[in-house]
């Protein structure tokens, strides 16, 4: 068994697409569109599906916004320098919500940044 993608809704596809792939660096694997259910498909990741797991993007087009609720946490992202990463995303219009830095009781170096959709993704220090 393995992970294959983690799902999660978007308002304004494009906006998010942009976010995953120009903000985060990440590749449009595919998308398409079922238009009998009114909704659009677009997965993005870092590789290849066959061999790592992918962010499903869902639109449904008669939905704009989403409430997150407070069951879902966070993605994770492992980044070479979190320090640098936050730079980078503030420079292509991200949003860095934690700045970088040592985690609280620990030394593991993260930071925090919010999707359009306001999706939380923590960035992890290799």
């Amino acid at each position: 068994m393995r992970l294959l993608h983690t799902m999660i809704r978007v308002g304004d596809l494009d906006r998010s697409i942009g976010f995953y792939t120009e903000v985060l660096g990440m590749r449009l694997l595919r998308r398409k569109d079922y238009p009998e259910g009114r909704f659009t498909l677009a997965f993005v990741g870092y590789g290849d599906e066959s061999e790592n797991a992918v962010i499903e993007l869902t639109h449904n087009w008669d939905t704009a916004a989403y409430e997150l609720g407070s069951g879902f946490g966070h993605l994770a992202v492992e980044v070479e320098d979190a320090y640098q990463a936050c730079d980078a995303i503030r420079e292509k219009g991200g949003q860095v919500v934690r700045e970088a830095g040592p985690m609280k009781h620990g030394t593991t170096v993260i930071a925090f940044v919010k999707d359009p959709d306001g999706y939380m993704i923590e960035l992890i220090q290799r």
